[in-house]
């Protein structure tokens, strides 16, 4: 009498509706891949490509801000030379940058 009935809503999940509740969960990995994915991906590029270009008297920066020029290159490690008569052996995963030519005139 004073209690309405209760009927069970249809479920509503059609072609329509099913690609519209997955659609902002899409978007969001595609923001993100194109933010955050994607730069990294060129960014190892690059730094795996001036890696295998180090050669004998580039002048680079490593990970720790030490300044040098190359003097030996081999598989893993590179020798920069700090000072006169001074080397560093480190690894090529610690170059972070390559300097113009001239940049270090105190070697």
């Amino acid at each position: 009498m004073f209690i309405s009935n209760a009927y069970a809503q249809s479920a509503g999940i059609g072609a329509d509706g099913g690609l519209m509740s997955f659609l902002p969960l899409v978007l969001m990995f595609v923001v993100l891949y194109f933010l955050m994915i994607r730069p990294q991906m060129k960014r190892q590029k690059e730094q795996k490509s001036m890696m295998d270009a180090l050669a004998k008297n580039d002048e680079v920066v490593t990970a720790g801000g030490v300044l040098g020029k190359v003097t030996k290159v081999s598989e893993s490690y590179v020798t920069l030379e700090v000072a006169e008569g001074t080397e560093l052996v480190v690894q090529k995963v610690a170059i972070t940058a390559l300097l113009p030519k001239g940049t270090i005139k105190a070697i």
